[in-house]
C-alpha cells in the first residue's frame, strides 16, 4: 500500500491562542469507517518533535495499515505556539488537542501511540475517547506508566530494544503481564534511540494492526 500525501495542519488547544503544529496523513479506509491514530513525540526539553525517526516509522506503520494518521509538536517546539514544557500536565492536554483533531477528522477507532515520554502521554489520554481501541507505546519508561491505564486500553502493544536502559524490558514485561490484551515486543540490539531496529518498530506495528 502506497504512503498518501502529508499536509501539515494547524492543531487549536483549549488554551486560547496556542496552537500546535501537526502533520496528517489521510487514511485508506476500512469496511467500518476510516480509523486513524494519533503519534506523539519524546520529551519537549530533549529534542522530541514530530521528526523523530522513531516517531515518522510509528506514522509510516500506522499508514501502511490504512490507517489516517496525525503526528504533532508539543507546545513551544517547531512552529507550535507556547513555551517547550516537559510537565505531563501541558503534555495531556497537548495530546487531548490532537486527539480531538483527529476524532473530528476522521469517524472510525482511534489508536494512541507515542516514543518515550509521548507514549506515556498517549496511554494517559487513551481514556479521553470511548473510540480509542489499541495503544501504541514505543519506548515508555516504566515510572511513567500506569499498571490500571494499561489494563485499561482495549488492546496495547508496548515496544523496547533489548538494550534500552531508559525501558527497560524486564521492567515492561511485569507490566504488560499485569494487562491481559497487552503485548511486548523487544527489538534485538536496539537501544532507546533505535540508532539500529527502526524496521523492527515498523514490523511490530503492522502486525499489532492486521486484522
Amino acid at each position: 500500500m502506497g504512503l498518501r500525501e502529508e499536509r501539515a495542519v494547524a492543531i487549536p488547544t483549549r488554551e486560547g491562542g496556542l496552537v500546535l503544529e501537526g502533520i496528517y496523513v489521510a487514511g485508506a479506509g476500512d469496511p467500518d469507517g476510516d480509523a486513524g491514530a494519533v503519534i506523539a513525540p519524546p520529551h519537549p526539553l530533549y529534542g522530541g518533535s514530530m521528526d523523530s525517526p522513531v516517531v515518522a516509522e510509528i506514522a509510516h506503520a500506522c499508514a501502511r495499515a490504512g490507517l489516517a494518521t496525525l503526528r504533532f509538536n508539543w507546545r513551544g517546539v517547531g512552529a507550535s505556539a507556547g513555551t517547550p514544557s516537559g510537565d505531563a500536565r501541558h503534555a495531556d492536554l497537548d495530546y487531548a488537542a490532537a486527539l480531538e483533531h483527529l476524532a473530528a477528522t476522521v469517524p472510525g477507532t482511534l489508536s494512541v501511540c507515542g516514543y518515550s515520554f509521548g507514549a506515556a502521554a498517549a496511554l494517559r489520554s487513551a481514556a479521553l475517547s470511548p473510540r480509542v481501541r489499541h495503544a501504541i507505546l514505543v519506548a515508555p519508561p516504566p515510572s511513567l506508566l500506569g499498571a490500571a491505564d494499561l489494563a485499561a486500553v482495549r488492546r496495547a502493544l508496548v515496544i523496547t530494544g533489548e538494550e534500552d536502559g531508559i525501558a527497560p524490558p524486564e521492567l515492561l514485561r511485569a507490566l504488560v503481564a499485569g494487562a491481559p490484551d497487552a503485548l511486548l515486543e523487544v527489538v534485538p540490539e536496539a537501544d532507546h534511540f533505535f540508532g539500529s531496529g527502526l524496521a523492527g518498530i515498523g514490523n511490530a506495528v503492522r502486525r499489532f494492526l492486521r486484522p
